[in-house]
């Protein structure tokens, strides 16, 4: 990837301005929305409970509607994800991040990330969105978190993710170098979780990232210091 930096007038495009904080409301949402329409961000993250008013606040802005699967834990059956993702690209999602099963990720069973992934991806795509897979990089090793990456190359997905940034640690430049590494250069890299200022999304970026996860994406493109988490 290259190593020239991303103006911040540019950086925008990068960034999912993202709320996933539980009790956000409506407000707190429509907000988050409006903001992303004035600064022009790649997308609105959000739990899917809100997708619908997502959808809507969004609609004809070229902002589009991501929402989380799985999340935070990962820890759902395979078609209880598939479900809960085909319910979010009908309420209106045009991307969707799943969290990975994290103890077949620890434990090295490939297989299993595959069968895992590859059911949510089949109904993402079913409904023409497309499919990030959260591999929560600070739980596992680099030898995992490579098993994870090309899990999901082999399920079809069309992103890989560093974080949910709700399980301790978040994204890292050499995280993300190890993930391009392993994904190749045509899937997505999204690093998330602690990405608070324009350096930061700047060396992610230059590391392999083609995507920013963040609740502070209005201070990134201020070039500010962003303190706030998801």
């Amino acid at each position: 990837m290259s190593n020239q930096a991303v103006a911040p007038a540019n950086i925008a495009s990068y960034i999912d301005h993202t709320l996933l904080k539980p009790e956000a409301s409506e407000a707190d949402v429509l907000k988050v929305c409006a903001e992303a329409i004035e600064y022009q961000f790649k997308s609105v993250c959000v739990n899917p409970v809100w997708v619908k008013t997502v959808t809507k606040a969004l609609k004809g802005s070229g902002v589009l509607t991501c929402s989380v699967i799985g999340f935070p834990l990962g820890a759902t059956p395979s078609d209880v994800k598939s479900f809960e993702a085909r319910g979010a690209v009908l309420d209106g999602a045009d991307e969707i991040d799943m969290v990975i099963n994290m103890a077949s990720a620890r434990a090295n069973d490939k297989g299993a990330l595959v069968d895992d992934i590859k059911a949510v991806a089949e109904t993402v795509h079913a409904g023409e969105a497309i499919l990030k897979v959260i591999i929560e990089t600070s739980m596992l090793t680099d030898e995992q978190k490579v098993i994870a990456c090309q899990a999901a190359v082999e399920a079809g997905a069309d992103f890989v993710k560093t974080s949910t940034g709700f399980n301790g640690g978040g994204a890292t430049a050499e995280d993300v170098a190890l993930m391009r590494k392993t994904v190749g250069p045509d899937l997505g890299v999204k690093a998330s979780g602690g990405v608070r200022s324009l350096a930061d999304a700047q060396a992610m970026i230059a590391a392999g990232a083609t995507r920013i996860g963040a609740s502070s994406g209005i201070a990134i493109v201020k070039g500010e210091q962003g303190s706030s988490a998801y």
